[in-house]
């Protein structure tokens, strides 16, 4: 087969020239340069040590099979021009192209593939170990064929995951050179090379003109810029100015006072500078305060429904962000995967029948909506609910202050900020509680030590965005299953260890239709939002982008929104 799909049949026939997304014709050429908020420390993205340079991944390290962002999950040849895999998916074989070649010239060898599954399973990143360790041994059936075969035939996404493995050049990062998080040039397959490093400042690629893979199908319209910069800054006002000024092409905003205020600047007066609203047709995925259960304080979940009461959407929508976002109701929201306003369909309560008690009513019926004020700052009603969730809890106020009953110790933790934009919206938070005796402190520190103390779970509570697809699958045992609650660096940094939770996951993992697979999400999100492990913040509707004109994308948008590797240079155009 040419591609694989998770659910049902593929869009693009064996003879596809290009997805719809791309302008195939695409002019080669010019710089592109895009600026990130923090910085690097590493040019190693597949370890958990360090900090890794953005887009190395996608740039650097190919997977066996490309993913088409206009379908939910359907990945076509790159390094592997074939897979093959039963009807009962207990098994997956590549074929790799025998024109692949790592950008040293040298070719992309089964075993090359051997030892990527290999190492980064004992040695990769938490997620690609908990991922590959599900297999469980490899066959060589005949020249340049490798066969994957699986621990467990009940999971029906794995061929798709093995299809997704980043493939490293054996004679580079073998004898423990891939363990290493340092600056040394990195070797891959991929459409671009590392061209300038400076450390914590600046990467630069250049276009790999001898690329293997610039023909196919799948690349057709892509990487078209012949070098790509990023620069990195320590503070997003100081990188917004730089736009201002033309030292970088493209942004994507996430501040609603800025893209509302913000780009009355003289480049954007003049034309050169434009804002687009982009459509995205893929959940807005969960952003939100999390409850890191691992501290006894959040063990009452009657405490966190408390807390989340006090979260008041509506005055900090109102004066906060000029009332552009929306409350986010489900961990699937703007997509059929959400649970929200939909009554249970009677395959989800046969799925969660063995776990009654896991889901309220109302949730389970449709009904539920977090907590809606009268955007006044000072909501009484919302408060008494509060505070007699936390009388039930075993605490009353003493001195202005929400006490144990039993202990006397006041109700308090730390809020752990990584960006001014975090530490803002914690602080309004905390004024919130306080009026109900609760006394969260909040800390902002560097991205360094951040990443540290959060893959550690070393917090209280921190602000967090879990992605979201159409097609959900292995990633969500990564994001809340027991297991991952008791590994570090993890995405499970509520510490969920919810056994309704791990079941729903595996009835997704084993769905075989998109009907059932979608009554499986559904069924999971309403667990995660009966458990209340994190406090749901809000969404955008559409992506916010702006760009100076010199560079542009194609007409189609993909469904998961804009893909910056289909953009090309135009020049100067005003």
């Amino acid at each position: 087969m040419h591609g694989i799909a998770m659910h049902g049949g593929l869009k693009y026939a064996a003879d596809f020239q290009h997805y719809d997304y791309t302008r195939p014709d695409a002019p080669k050429g010019g710089k592109v340069t895009y600026a990130f908020n923090g910085s690097f420390d590493s040019l190693n993205p597949l370890i958990v040590k360090g900090v890794a340079a953005q887009n190395l991944r996608s740039f650097v390290f190919e997977s066996l099979m490309s993913r088409a962002y206009d379908e939910p999950f359907s990945l076509y040849g790159l390094i592997a021009s074939h897979i093959e895999t039963p009807e009962d998916r207990s098994w997956v074989a590549f074929t790799l192209n025998p024109k692949a070649r790592f950008s040293d010239g040298r070719p992309v060898r089964v075993e090359d593939v051997i030892f990527s599954w290999k190492t980064l399973r004992d040695q990769g990143r938490p997620n690609h170990r908990f991922y590959y360790a599900k297999v469980d041994h490899v066959e060589t059936p005949k020249p340049g064929v490798i066969r994957f075969v699986f621990k467990d035939a009940q999971d029906r996404e794995m061929p798709l995951i093995m299809g997704l493995m980043p493939v490293l050049p054996e004679h580079r990062y073998k004898d423990g050179a891939f363990a290493r998080a340092d600056l040394k040039t990195p070797l891959g397959s991929g459409p671009y090379v590392v061209a300038e490093v400076k450390p914590g400042a600046s990467i630069t690629y250049q276009r790999n003109r001898a690329y293997w893979g610039k023909d196919l199908p799948v690349n057709r319209g892509r990487y078209n810029f012949d070098t790509v910069r990023i620069e990195y800054f320590r503070d997003a006002n100081s990188m917004f100015e730089a736009f201002k000024k033309g030292l970088y092409d493209m942004r994507r905003e996430g501040n609603p006072t800025r893209w509302a205020l913000g780009y009355d600047f003289p480049a954007f007066r003049k034309g050169r500078v434009i804002k687009e609203e982009i459509a995205a047709g893929t959940p807005s995925g969960m952003t939100g305060f999390v409850f890191n259960l691992r501290r006894k304080i959040f063990a009452d979940i009657k405490v966190r429904r408390a807390l989340t009461m006090m979260f008041d959407f509506e005055w900090v929508n109102a004066h906060l962000f000029h009332g552009l976002y929306s409350r986010t109701q489900s961990y699937f929201e703007r997509s059929e995967l959400s649970s929200h306003n939909r009554p249970a369909s009677a395959h989800e309560r046969e799925l969660l029948k063995p776990w009654a008690g896991y889901v309220l009513p109302a949730i389970m019926d449709g009904s539920f909506a977090f907590t809606k004020s009268d955007a006044s700052g000072r909501n009484r009603k919302v408060m008494r609910k509060a505070m007699g969730l936390l009388r039930a809890a075993g605490y009353r106020i003493k001195d202005g202050r929400m006490r144990n009953e039993k202990t006397g110790k006041v109700l308090e933790f730390e809020f752990l900020a990584l960006t001014g934009a975090q530490e803002r919206l914690a602080l309004n938070f905390r004024k919130s509680l306080e009026r109900i005796g609760v006394n969260m402190k909040v800390r902002q520190i560097d991205s360094a030590q951040y990443q540290r103390r959060r893959q550690a779970y070393d917090f209280d509570m921190i602000q967090n965005r879990w992605f979201a697809s159409l097609s959900p699958g292995n990633e969500q045992s990564f994001r809340w299953s027991a297991k991952a609650a008791k590994t570090q660096g993890t995405y499970n940094y509520a510490g969920v260890q919810n056994k309704a939770a791990d079941a729903m996951v595996k009835a997704m993992l084993r769905a075989r239709t998109r009907e059932d697979f979608v009554d499986a999400v559904r069924a999971l999100d309403r667990v995660l939002l009966s458990g209340a492990y994190v406090i749901p913040l809000f969404h955008k509707k559409k992506q916010w982008y702006a760009s100076w004109t010199r560079i542009t994308h194609p007409k189609t948008v993909s469904l998961y929104g804009n893909q910056p590797d289909t953009w090309w240079f135009v020049g100067d155009r005003k």
